[in-house]
């Protein structure tokens, strides 16, 4: 018996040949009928086959019982059949040799168990025979470029985008929609267009994917709501990347509430929002929270300008909106550097009653002389070797007698600026618009858009240039772990690792404790040593600051009763004899595993600024020194460990080591890790400490399956 056909890429579901339509309707405003009707409307390049047994034609078209009559092995089956009858198409376009289906209909996994029961089985139909699945309870898709409209999107009623460079990959089939529609409204053009619903087989992943192939489309939209394959979404990130693809994503469930919403809406695993937050930062994707942003950065970014070390000069007709736009700037971290002297001397020179550093205002003025502009903005260029320029101009930019003049003066503005990403912010008619834009300049008609967009182009910048530095495990022989160790076991495997550890030994007698402190160090730290007890102090587990034997005698039997107290039915291990550091910083470092995205690091300071101010970074192991140290230096709190007000600052090249270590640690112990907590870490001047280690084991998850040796 042959195993299964290997299953085709999304090449033949973007761009078929052919399509059948199961449950072709008559009516074009039913779900059967509309992409029938928009592939008459704006004719498809292919054949069409309408599936429906009670017809011989379906809008004028040949119909067909069944896919085992049409001609030929169509490239894609549109479904559009109740829930029940799925299954049985699957079976009959598999063995009419369908390379991939579209999966219309709805009742699958997003309406409970039995519904996800029958999705399971339609995937593994497909699987089985080779095929690929959009859906179910998919809205389709659309290739403008060989007019598939392979949806039933009410969108297309008002007309058919224009073909663009555009690419718009969505989970929701109809907030996808309200995208492409905004995007038509504002005249954007599409290469593609993808709603992937249920995901039972092809994932928003893998639109990205084929999109950073496709050569029409330079930059993609996506919305997500459930991650349900993090690697395939980190594999298709990565790509984007070393390809200079932007990819904008609209992540809905920051909240509670919305991440209980999008669990329910997409039957997925919405995961953590912040995880998800530091892993799009990480891979250099694009955020947003609206669509008008996500149109915004995805227009701006056809421009394939993407300046590394972005910097901003402003020339305007109105001190009020320089300051705004320098407002704006300083939030986003955009630079604007001051014109050096001789041109700041140039310009006023040129209109004594201008202001020159930058932003730069050459007044109203500018209405009488138009060649003001003209001059202004290619001294600025010449001089202050912006990466960006946005020039204000508000409705006067749209009035009758000014707009050709104008136009002249930002032509010599640009034929000097050609790799400068030129900005307009202007009130006019879209005919106005559309000749500014036809002379190289993308408009805006609110400053504040247009200083996040530039600013976002230069995260793209220095993001491609940077790409991903990749790190390797420690490659560690660990045990395999079938319980959370206690800390003086967990410490042990940081050491392994290399991680510093505070000096101590675990002792069972009170006169071992008290041998042990003078041999460690006086004053020292005492701790229960239970795995049964990770939360120490919650029990008054830990006793610092013990100066001498006596009190570490002492400090035993008080340890030991309080143990036996609080916890009778614990298993106690010993009272932990600790070297206690003294100053230094207190940090925190831990790891979790992520449903989605596996272990995922995070670091911040102690105390009131991880409890209160929750002032931490992540991100996903495992990452090296250089990584580490980014993430030390991006909380808002590090003039902490930098040296505030005369104190010394901590050595962040051991902290940064200790982080990329345990980043590197928690691959290594694999899937039974759920998390790992090192609270505190003690940073001093010459090194980093850990003085508390709790790693927590789920002896349920199962290692791979190792090679025999």
């Amino acid at each position: 018996m042959s195993g299964p056909r290997q299953r085709p890429t999304l090449s033949t579901l973007m761009n078929p040949e052919s399509v059948a339509i199961y449950g072709a309707s008559n009516n074009p405003n039913r779900i059967g009928g509309r992409s029938l009707s928009y592939m008459l409307q704006k004719p498809f390049a292919g054949q069409i086959y309408p599936i429906n047994p009670n017809r011989d034609a379906v809008q004028g078209v040949r119909a067909f019982a069944s896919a085992a009559d049409v001609p030929a092995a169509p490239d894609v089956a549109i479904v559009a059949v109740a829930a029940s009858q799925v299954s049985q198409t699957i079976d009959e376009l598999a063995q009419r040799g369908t390379k991939n289906a579209i999966i219309f209909s709805s009742g699958f996994a997003e309406v409970g168990a039995e519904g996800q029961a029958l999705q399971a089985a339609i995937v593994d139909q497909a699987s089985a025979a080779g095929m690929r699945l959009l859906g179910p309870n998919s809205l389709g898709l659309l290739n403008t470029r060989n007019n598939f409209w392979g949806t039933f999107t009410s969108s297309l009623e008002a007309g058919f985008p224009r073909v663009g460079r555009i690419g718009i990959a969505s989970q929701s089939g109809a907030y996808g929609a309200h995208m492409l529609s905004a995007a038509m409204m504002r005249d954007l053009g599409i290469s593609a267009f993808v709603t992937t619903g249920n995901e039972g087989d092809v994932t928003t992943a893998d639109a990205i994917d084929w999109m950073v192939e496709d050569e029409g489309t330079d930059v993609v939209i996506a919305y997500l709501e459930g991650i349900r394959n993090g690697d395939r979404l980190v594999s298709a990130l990565d790509a984007a990347r070393a390809a200079r693809k932007p990819v904008i994503v609209m992540k809905a469930g920051r909240s509670a509430l919305g991440g209980q919403a999008a669990q329910s809406h997409t039957a997925s695993l919405a995961g953590n929002d912040a995880v998800a937050d530091a892993v799009l930062k990480e891979l250099g994707a694009l955020r947003i929270e609206t669509t008008q942003q996500a149109l915004d950065f995805a227009e701006t970014a056809t421009k394939k300008i993407y300046p590394v070390g972005n910097s901003l000069g402003v020339l305007t007709v109105s001190g009020g909106a320089g300051i705004l736009i320098a407002d704006d700037c300083e939030r986003l971290d955009l630079p604007m550097p001051e014109l050096p002297k001789a041109a700041q001397d140039a310009l006023t020179e040129m209109l004594p009653f201008s202001a020159t550093r930058n932003p730069v205002d050459c007044t109203a003025q500018a209405l009488n002389e138009l060649r003001l502009v003209g001059d202004f903005g290619s001294v600025m260029m010449e001089h202050g070797h912006y990466k960006s320029l946005m020039i204000f101009f508000s409705q006067a930019g749209g009035a009758k007698s000014i707009v050709p003049g104008l136009r002249e003066e930002l032509r010599r503005i640009r034929d000097n600026a050609p790799d400068c990403l030129l900005v307009l912010c202007v009130l006019a008619s879209p005919e106005v618009i559309n000749l500014y834009r036809e002379d190289g300049y993308l408009v805006f008609d609110d400053p504040a858009r247009a200083v996040a967009a530039i600013a976002a182009m230069g995260r793209l910048g220095d993001g491609f240039e940077k790409g991903r530095k990749k790190a390797a495990p420690l490659g560690l022989s660990l045990p395999d772990f079938d319980h959370s160790p206690n800390e003086a076991e967990a410490k042990a495997v940081f050491a392994s690792a290399g991680l510093t550890v505070s000096k101590e030994t675990v002792v069972t007698t009170a006169r071992d404790a008290a041998s042990a402190a003078e041999e460690i160090g006086l004053p020292v730290v005492m701790k229960i040593v239970s795995a049964d007890i990770p939360h120490k102090t919650e029990i008054g587990g830990v006793i610092v600051n013990i100066a001498n034997a006596k009190e570490a005698e002492q400090g035993f039997e008080t340890l030991v009763s309080r143990a036996k107290t609080a916890r009778p039915d614990a298993k106690l291990d010993g009272i932990l004899v600790s070297q206690q550091i003294v100053g230094g910083v207190e940090c925190i470092m831990g790891v979790m595993r992520d449903p989605v995205f596996g272990p995922v690091a995070m670091f911040g300071l102690g105390g009131i600024f991880v409890e209160v101010l929750k002032d931490v970074v992540l991100r996903r192991c495992p990452f090296g020194p250089d990584d580490a140290q980014e993430m030390i230096r991006a909380i808002r709190s590090f003039a902490m460990l930098d040296g505030v007000r005369g104190a010394e600052p901590v050595d962040i090249d051991a902290l940064a080591d200790m982080l990329s270590r345990l980043s590197r640690l928690a691959v290594d112990i694999g899937p039974r890790l759920l998390s790992i907590d090192i609270n505190p870490v003690i940073a001093t001047s010459d090194g980093a400490y850990a003085v508390d280690a709790i790693i927590e084991i789920d002896p349920s998850n199962e290692y791979p399956k190792r090679k025999q040796d």
